[in-house]
């Protein structure tokens, strides 16, 4: 899919009135749960950044966003360096010296496993040695018709056959969760940001609504 195409799918997929919901609940997401991962002098790169929902609400001495969506641009913060580029460059954009990668919703975009392998493989190079891996994304064991209602869904993943595709390139998956957040902002998850803090400090309620994995992998020191 070209720059054009990518643009107008997103365009149409997110309808502007609802971008304001999105990014109320990731700054909730972010600053109740997210940032325990992320300590203020690290240097984030977020992968697939879409409308910058993630790198815009964490706190980090250096974030650079990654999207092959040209409209990116235009909603990232002045304190974000942006490259339009494919995510199978991100070796060519940091090299060994970030501290955390994070994609959500961005795997199962992907066209088929030898892909997977090579971008993970690009992470275990873009990272610090002890350097991690955060993964939120939809597993097909609990969504397995939904999932492909999306015309740029392509790789069905659960959060069981990812750990398997991590441990192989040689990242260590320190936590790896089946259900977390509800499949789409249009579905169970509450959006008032007191729910949305009260529900992420539920597990109990995430097995009930979570549709979506939560993975961190580690790369050895």
């Amino acid at each position: 899919m070209d720059d054009v195409n990518l643009a107008e799918l997103y365009r149409n997929r997110f309808a502007k009135e609802i971008l304001p919901r999105k990014n109320a609940i990731w700054r909730v997401i972010c600053r109740s749960f997210l940032q325990k991962y992320v300590k203020k002098t690290d240097c984030v790169v977020d992968v697939a950044c879409g409308y910058g929902e993630f790198i815009n609400n964490i706190d980090a001495r250096k974030k650079v966003a990654i999207d092959l969506n040209p409209d990116t641009q235009d909603f990232l913060g002045n304190d974000i360096i942006f490259y339009q580029c494919p995510a199978t460059a991100l070796s060519d954009v940091i090299q060994a010296d970030a501290d955390v990668i994070f994609t959500s919703n961005f795997l199962e975009h992907l066209p088929n496993k030898q892909v997977l392998d090579q971008f993970i493989e690009q992470v275990h190079a873009s990272l610090r040695p002890g350097g991690i891996y955060i993964i939120i994304g939809p597993n097909l064991r609990y969504l397995p018709g939904a999932y492909w209602d999306y015309y740029d869904h392509h790789l069905g993943l659960t959060h069981l056959s990812l750990m398997e595709a991590l441990q192989l390139k040689g990242l260590e998956v320190e936590i790896c969760v089946g259900k977390f957040l509800p499949y789409t902002i249009q579905s169970a998850l509450p959006t008032h940001p007191f729910l949305v803090w009260l529900y992420l400090k539920l597990p109990f309620a995430w097995k009930v609504l979570g549709k979506q994995f939560f993975i961190v992998a580690r790369k050895r020191i």
